[in-house]
């Protein structure tokens, strides 16, 4: 039975066997021989490393087994080869499949695949006794020491050699590959034992369908499992594991519902390898009922859940409020001596809290975890997001008379006061907290820097800053934010990019909202440069930086007439995956105006318009004037027209100005067609712009006999409307 792969193609060199066109990987790993010597015939060789010394020994004490001594006692592999080969050219001596297996798996395990390879093509080629065996077994000796490559080696080797190894050493060197996800590699050793007549086994399969759901070729996977029994091949357990888990880490959770039903339909019966992987997938991914099912039979089945399976389980049933199922979980654990990890008290707690069922979470505490401290901070934290003050004071007090108030459950209670309730009631919790021992952190003075902001007392806030700044501790990202909004917000701006360096320098970013109004500050005062600083330490401290700071930053260099500055901004920009904006792009067109860079106005103009992109008035009258000075309005005599059609309401000035340009320029149809466009719009020609159309219009319809308007009545082009003026 074999299995069609057709569509999955290994290409190698034509004039290079497959097996042996595998770069080798060059490690050192201790092994112990393989092969028992017999010792009737073994002598200890001399311990020293010694090439002379070694042939001096074997001179006098040549037998294979003394030879294999002396080969797993030499560390250097070249004076291995060199002894191996002189004792072949002993007369009284004949190398066996013992000595070929020794030599073969100290290359191997050096890395010296090169001569390994020799030495195999020598050792099956000469059909030594025993030589397939030995063959084999250096296969499995290379997979147990993770030298895949070498073990893949040897078996190329023996297959080209006419040797038919075992399926169970395909299956050996398959497995390793699969747990490696090294699928070129396991479709190489499938082919070989197709092609020498092996029969693949369920275990053979399996290692198949793991690669092929491991590289998310999950159609393929699923048309190899249905194929199974077709070919005479049922699945086991494994399989319906192996599947399962694919289509769970895959995405595809209804099917994998579906085969799961199947399975069990088919009187298939997990075992404990199964129920461990298969149900904390469910689980993560909230398949309530699934997981449940699977425990039932498997408590059915006498087999014990493990801590694994439990905390899963747990979890799944407390984010489906089902408090008691997991209460009771977790006492079937403790009632049978197994400890329950620390996450699942705290999974539980966190339930009852969602569920506002915090009399039941405390009797819980009680009467499950009484000392445990992670569990009871889930409850006060739980009380403190209820705004259920009274009840989080009263569990502090308990937890402080147990020894279990460490300065993380303070901080809990005092940064909920800080948010909710004032700075004053939050120093008296300060108050006790150290009356109690207990010594104030980083957080503790984070969250009182947080209060303070609250009522806009700033310099308190930079007090307790700067006491932080003095020990070296950093605020957490929700009070550093706080902090320079404020500060933002107060005009101290000195005091806000001081917090900025500080914390960028200990590599704490800063929210990309509040970012951007220190950037905008920083600007709004004049200060360009150090905004410009500003941003380039936000790359050091993780700070993302969005389209609207390089903007401001553009804005505030064209303001500052360092138009050369903005296109260096720019290149931050595209190099940062920014988005240019419309509005970026108005300030560069801008800014390439005051520099005289009309080539460049230009092509930021028709980007913006392939993007879809309109720029402002003021732009398109700084554009189009640059233009019109350098008499390149021919650079956008394509995009003229776009332009002004969809300006709101652009007046007589501009398209006198613009028409008056290309005609100068040459462009005299885009003249045409964009005062066709002014008359649409109901505005008015002045004299330079009707001269010009006189004098070049009444010419060509003279020359012509026919008057440009009779050729179509329903034409409205500038031919016909200065014939009807002229009366022609």
């Amino acid at each position: 039975m074999f299995l069609k792969l057709s569509t999955l193609k290994l290409k190698f060199p034509s004039n290079i066997p497959p097996w042996l066109n595998f770069p080798g990987c060059y490690f050192v790993f201790s092994y112990s021989n393989a092969l028992r010597l017999n010792p009737e015939t073994s002598i200890n060789p001399p311990s020293l490393d010694d090439f002379e010394e070694n042939i001096g020994f074997l001179k006098k004490n040549l037998h294979p087994d003394n030879l294999i001594r002396v080969l797993d006692k030499t560390q250097d592999s070249n004076s291995a080869i060199k002894i191996f080969k002189w004792a072949a050219l002993q007369k009284s001596f004949n190398h066996n499949a013992d000595t070929y297996y020794h030599i073969i798996l100290k290359l191997g395990l050096a890395g010296n695949v090169k001569e390994m390879d020799n030495f195999c093509l020598n050792l099956a080629r000469d059909r030594h006794a025993g030589s397939g065996e030995a063959l084999a077994s250096l296969v499995h000796t290379f997979v147990r020491h993770s030298r895949l490559n070498e073990a893949i080696r040897v078996l190329g080797n023996m297959t080209s050699c006419g040797f038919n190894p075992s399926v169970d050493v395909f299956n050996d060197l398959l497995g390793a590959l699969v747990g490696k996800t090294d699928f070129q590699h396991v479709l190489f050793v499938y082919k070989e034992m197709v092609k020498g007549g092996i029969v693949p086994t369920v275990a053979t399969l399996n290692s198949l369908l793991e690669v092929l759901f491991k590289i998310n070729r999950i159609e393929l996977g699923l048309n190899q499992f249905r194929r199974m029994r077709k070919k005479g091949c049922c699945p086991n357990v494994r399989t319906f594991e192996i599947v399962l888990k694919g289509l769970v880490l895959n995405g595809r959770v209804d099917d994998a519902v579906l085969i799961l039903h199947e399975m069990l339909e088919l009187r298939y019966q997990p075992d404990l390898s199964f129920y461990t992987c298969i149900i904390p997938l469910f689980c993560g991914e909230n398949r309530l009922e699934e997981g449940m099912m699977l425990l039932r039979r498997m408590r059915a089945a006498d087999l014990v859940p493990n801590s694994v399976i439990c905390s899963k389980m747990v979890r799944c049933l407390c984010m489906n409020f089902c408090l008691d199922d997991a209460t009771s979980i977790l006492e079937e654990m403790m009632e049978i001596g197994e400890i329950p990890p620390v996450e699942s008290f705290v999974d539980v707690v966190n339930g009852f809290c969602e569920a506002e069922r915090y009399d039941e979470a405390i009797r819980f505490l009680e009467n499950n975890c009484y000392d445990l401290i992670s569990p009871h901070k889930a409850l006060l934290e739980g009380c403190c997001k209820a705004g259920n003050f009274f009840l989080g004071k009263s569990l502090l007090e308990k937890m402080s008379e147990r020894g279990m108030a460490d300065c993380d459950s303070w901080n809990i209670l005092l940064g909920w006061i800080c948010e909710n309730v004032g700075i004053n009631k939050a120093y008296e919790l300060l108050g006790r907290m150290i009356i109690r021992s207990v010594v104030p952190d980083c957080s503790t003075y984070a969250a009182l820097v947080v209060g303070n902001c609250n009522l806009n007392k700033y310099k308190d806030a930079l007090e307790l800053f700067y006491y932080i700044r003095c020990n070296f501790w950093v605020l957490d990202s929700k009070c550093y934010s706080r902090l320079v909004e404020g500060l933002c917000h107060l005009k101290r701006i000195e005091e806000a990019v001081e917090v900025y360096y500080y914390m960028s320098k200990s590599r704490c970013p800063l929210e990309v909202t509040t970012f951007n109004m220190l950037i905008k500050a920083v600007c709004d005062v004049g200060n360009v440069d150090e905004a410009v600083k500003l941003r380039s330490l936000a790359y050091y401290s993780g700070t993302s930086c969005s389209t609207s700071i390089y903007v401001t930053i553009m804005l505030a260099l064209h303001k500052s007439e360092r138009a050369k500055d903005v296109l260096v901004v720019l290149s931050q920009m595209v190099i940062g995956h920014c988005e240019v904006d419309v509005e970026a792009y108005c300030i560069l067109i801008r800014s390439m105006c005051a520099l005289n860079r009309f080539k460049d106005c230009a092509l930021f103009c028709k980007l913006m318009i392939t993007e879809g992109l309109m720029p402002d008035s003021e732009t398109i009258h700084s554009l189009f004037s640059c233009l019109m000075i350098h008499s390149q309005l021919h650079l956008v005599s394509n995009d003229i027209g776009e332009i002004i059609s969809r300006m709101e309401i652009p007046d007589s000035t501009i398209f006198n100005m613009l028409i008056n340009g290309l005609w100068t320029e040459g462009c005299q149809n885009e003249a045409r067609n964009l005062l066709d466009l002014m008359l649409e719009r109901g505005c008015v020609p002045d004299a330079t712009t009707h001269a010009l159309f006189i004098g070049s219009n009444v010419d060509r319809v003279k020359s012509r006999g026919v008057p440009t308007y009779k050729k179509s009545m329903d034409e409205d082009n500038v031919s016909n409307i200065l014939a009807d003026a002229l009366g022609k």
